[in-house]
């Protein structure tokens, strides 16, 4: 696995001790997370800068070329489910288009290697290990407004947890070339995600910072950040990866479980 000590890498590592799963006789599967650490509307988008589109490439491209990982009979790659919409039509933002170009050529990457492989995409993940969740904690509590984006336009979201049983079953089931989704089941907006994270944690009238503002916003929240809010998804993620079915199937149900677990 690579980024194993990232916060979905340590997700997984979870789940791999609470169901003992492993790697079997077939040979050694390759999780591929080195990518993912921006995968997340929960930074404002200031990852993306660390992560950017050449950054995506080299990581893949190393990935791919590692002598540690020439004996991999399997990879899982993961990717970011938002490239749907911008593949189905949706206005992708000047910032943003250069990530999704730089994410679908790694994926192509992937695919054109000697090595079976698969692509999974995965919702913008959250989840109690999430610093970025728990700093949006300590903002809510003292009242700092946020760029919400369109209510009418909603993304995927995903707890880690049901991320991280994701790759283990897409690596459990090695389907060559295959491309995938992990979401949860109901799309929401960004706007409906936070409002409902600050009630849970006691700001009952969260602040959105309002959109004419949109230069001045660009000091403390990334373009990439804005035009991610505004690309909006229609209809479920398809298709599916075969046997995952999200143990958190909606924002409300993953968010209560954050609150309750730094309780």
């Amino acid at each position: 696995m690579t980024a194993p000590r990232s916060e979905l890498g340590r997700a997984v590592a979870t789940h791999l001790r609470a169901t003992a799963a492993a790697s079997t006789s077939a040979g050694r599967v390759l999780l591929n997370l080195a990518v993912q650490p921006p995968n997340t509307l929960l930074h404002d988008g200031h990852k993306w800068k660390r992560y950017s589109p050449a950054h995506i490439l080299r990581e893949t491209r190393s990935v791919l070329a590692d002598p540690a990982n020439r004996e991999v009979a399997f990879i899982v790659h993961a990717s970011y489910a938002f490239l749907r919409a911008a593949e189905g039509g949706a206005r992708v933002g000047e910032h943003l288009r250069p990530i999704v170009d730089a994410a679908l050529e790694a994926e192509a990457l992937v695919l054109a290697d000697r090595r079976p492989a698969c692509l999974l995409r995965l919702g913008y993940l959250y989840g109690p290990e999430s610093a970025d969740l728990k700093a949006y904690r300590v903002a809510f509590r003292i009242g700092r407004p946020y760029w919400a984006g369109p209510r009418n336009l909603r993304q995927y979201h995903l707890h880690t947890a049901d991320a991280a049983a994701a790759l283990v079953e897409a690596a459990r089931g090695r389907r060559r070339d295959q491309l995938v989704y992990a979401t949860d089941d109901r799309p929401a907006s960004f706007a409906a995600f936070m409002d409902h994270f600050a009630r849970l944690i006691g700001n009952p009238l969260p602040t959105h910072i309002p959109s004419f503002s949109r230069p001045l916003a660009r000091l403390i929240v990334a373009e990439a950040h804005m035009e991610m809010v505004e690309l909006g998804v229609g209809g479920p993620a398809e298709p599916r990866l075969a046997g995952f079915r999200p143990n958190y199937p909606d924002y409300r149900t993953g968010l209560a479980q954050v609150v309750q677990t730094w309780r």
